[in-house]
């Protein structure tokens, strides 16, 4: 019974199958297929700090080992989940240490490197400079927003990408083959297990590892495969990248009049767990800003859907978000009116305050009556056509910036006519009064 006790626990299938060259590598041929940026620094001898970018399970953590053990670095492993500068002091002088007795450098591995606050990242900057270590920082997130300046200038950024399909299967066929098991997945099945990895490796590898501990022999199918693992979640983050990406793409399948490319992009957010309620309040800003005056009614339904979904909650109200982003797909488009409010809104920003003219002002008092205001003022109401043609409403030393142009599609269409006509009848009545004042 000691004996059982005092066994090395069995590394992960995942640790197991970790690489131990770079040809052993699957997926990331754009960095590290032939005459590729990571073959060619690696062929060269001559390591430099870098920024792995990527989603979980894609290789991060192995081109780092691979980079260490190729140049015969020292490695020293750090996740800025739970170090701080305390630690990273520790690792320097470690790596000091090593450099002193051994002559060799040190490969500073950094997880999540975006979890270090700007102080930690600079602490990190000395070492980097003086090439104590050579920094590998990994993270999930868009290294510009989330590294500073001063430790980006100093690290080359490889994009890693989702591991392809059929990197995935020949990854799975290995692994049963070195674990020599009596087993064996029908293409069902392994088709099954790719697809719930979602691009991620690592999580095929943990799955296909319940899967040797479940069946002992036989042909593995579909069925009894998702008999003993969960449905996994998409990829997805709900505040990184990832989150951004794809509620930037559902906008832009809207704006692109693409309904399935909308649907598509609305079911993956909601299937990764997207708060429906922030889906739709984006839904009301593309009918504002996208669709705008062109049709009306799709401000109304992506409203009415945000109210749809209030009162019906998850699922039965997610009905009314994928009818309403259908709607704003198939649309007229203007962005008439946001270009519009925009130009306004710069203008005034850079703009001296002007004078209300007198006929505008509010004249609540015998003293502002006194004073002039409202005194020419024409009531529109009273005006043929509810319009005082000639009369201005800019301050009378602004010229007019003409900011809103109408589109020539949907309703705009009709609002594009209407304000030609009221242009003319203001001609009209401005050239009349200058031949009267001649």
């Amino acid at each position: 019974m000691a004996d059982l006790f005092s066994r090395e626990p069995k590394a992960p299938l995942a640790e197991q199958m970790r690489p131990r060259t770079l040809d052993d590598v699957v997926g990331q041929q754009h960095l590290i297929g032939p005459g590729k940026p990571l073959r060619i620094a690696f062929e060269a001898g001559e390591p430099h700090s870098m920024i792995l970018w990527g989603p979980p399970g894609v290789g991060k953590t192995t081109l780092a080992r691979l980079m260490a053990d190729l140049f015969d670095c020292a490695f020293i492993a750090i996740s800025a989940v739970f170090a701080g500068v305390k630690d990273i002091r520790a690792a320097m002088d470690q790596a000091q240490q090593t450099l002193d007795t051994t002559g060799r450098q040190t490969l500073l591995f950094v997880d999540e490197i975006h979890r270090f606050n700007k102080s930690q990242q600079d602490a990190l900057l000395p070492f980097v400079e003086s090439g104590l270590v050579v920094f590998v920082g990994a993270t999930t997130e868009n290294p510009g927003f989330e590294v500073n300046r001063a430790l980006l200038s100093r690290a080359q950024v490889h994009v890693l990408k989702a591991i392809e399909d059929d990197d995935l299967r020949l990854l799975a066929r290995r692994a049963l083959a070195r674990e020599q098991v009596p087993i064996e997945l029908d293409a069902g099945a392994l088709n099954w297990l790719v697809t719930q990895s979602d691009g991620d490796a690592r999580r095929l590898l943990n799955q296909l590892e319940i899967v040797l501990q479940s069946f002992d022999t036989g042909v593995v199918d579909e069925h009894q495969l998702a008999s003993v693992l969960s449905q996994s979640g998409r990829a997805f983050d709900k505040g990184g990248d990832n989150f951004y990406d794809q509620i930037s793409a559902l906008h832009k399948s809207v704006r692109g009049s693409d309904p399935d490319a909308a649907l598509y992009w609305l079911a993956r957010m909601l299937d990764g767990g997207a708060d429906a309620r922030y889906l739709a309040r984006r839904i009301i800003r593309m009918a504002w800003e996208d669709i705008g005056l062109a049709d009306p009614r799709a401000i109304q339904i992506a409203h009415d859907a945000a109210d749809a979904f209030d009162r019906l909650g998850s699922p039965e109200g997610e009905l009314a978000l994928g009818q309403a982003v259908i709607y704003l797909s198939v649309a007229a488009k203007s962005n008439a009116g946001y270009k519009a409010y925009n130009q306004a809104r710069a203008f005034v920003a850079q703009d001296r305050s002007r004078e209300v003219p007198n006929h505008l002002r509010n004249a609540p008092t015998k003293l502002a009556k006194d004073l002039g205001h409202s005194q020419g003022y024409r009531y529109a109401h009273d005006e043929p056509d509810g319009f005082a043609a000639g009369q201005r409403y800019l301050p009378d030393d602004m010229p007019a910036p003409d900011w809103y142009q109408p589109v020539n599609r949907g309703l705009e269409i009709n609002i594009s006519q209407k304000l030609r006509q009221l242009r003319e009848l203001d001609e009209q009545a401005r050239m009349r009064d200058s031949d009267a004042e001649g």
